[in-house]
């Protein structure tokens, strides 16, 4: 599964320099949150496939103004081709206001999707603004990242990670991926495109001359 994910700034790649060939290939597109609205739904009016999105902590502007044709994931267990996604946007509250949560709070949303987690059998891909706690996180509040995160890959082993929120031009040190145990973790900054062989997927069959759409197939 070929993957496109973006998180905090529009990318002019995408954006300014657009050309429908960029998106050839790509099999889901996932924002990690801090985008504007406009520019989720400009990617979601050429895209063949569902763009999935997370609340960034500056997305307050989604309340009144949602990115149109795209799919909001949070607090919710989205299966798109046989492939789980739990979304948890946000970040660690330092202000009070729009998309952010305590430790406490993060929490108490990930004991909410209990029943979820225990129908689909836990997840495969986890979605967040925010990184884990001591993984590719920050020192200060606001870019700290959550505990709760390292405890839902310690239980459940997902084979993907991504998030945003810590920009990769703040500092050198900062990674693209990294790895959790199982889990490969990746920064979704700016946009990145990356493959992930995920066990179990459906891959979905050539539209036929017809134009009907064919069904899917396991790989």
């Amino acid at each position: 599964m070929r993957i496109l994910v973006i998180s905090d700034i529009e990318s002019k790649y995408l954006w300014d320099y657009f050309e429908k060939s960029k998106l050839d290939g790509i099999d889901l597109i996932i924002s990690c949150g801090d985008l504007a609205p406009q520019y989720l739904s400009f990617l979601a009016t050429y895209a063949k496939v569902p763009v999935l999105y997370v609340h960034g902590n500056h997305d307050g502007c989604y309340k009144d103004t949602p990115p149109e044709g795209c799919i909001c994931i949070d607090d919710d267990i989205y299966v798109y081709r046989g492939v789980r996604i739990l979304g948890l946007g946000g970040s660690m509250c330092y202000n009070f206001t729009g998309f952010q949560y305590t430790e406490s709070q993060m929490r108490g949303r990930v004991r909410r999707l209990k029943v979820k987690l225990l129908r689909r059998k836990g997840f495969d891909i986890l979605v967040t603004h925010s990184p884990a706690k001591d993984l590719n996180d920050e020192e200060d509040l606001p870019h700290h990242g959550f505990q709760v995160f390292r405890d839902l890959m310690e239980k459940y082993h997902p084979l993907l990670f991504l998030h945003g929120h810590v920009h990769l031009n703040y500092g050198k040190d900062l990674k693209r991926e990294d790895t959790f145990g199982e889990t490969r973790v990746i920064n979704g900054f700016n946009h990145y495109v990356f493959d992930i062989d995920i066990p179990g997927a459906l891959e979905p069959e050539p539209v036929p001359e017809s134009g009907r759409p064919g069904r899917h197939r396991r790989r």
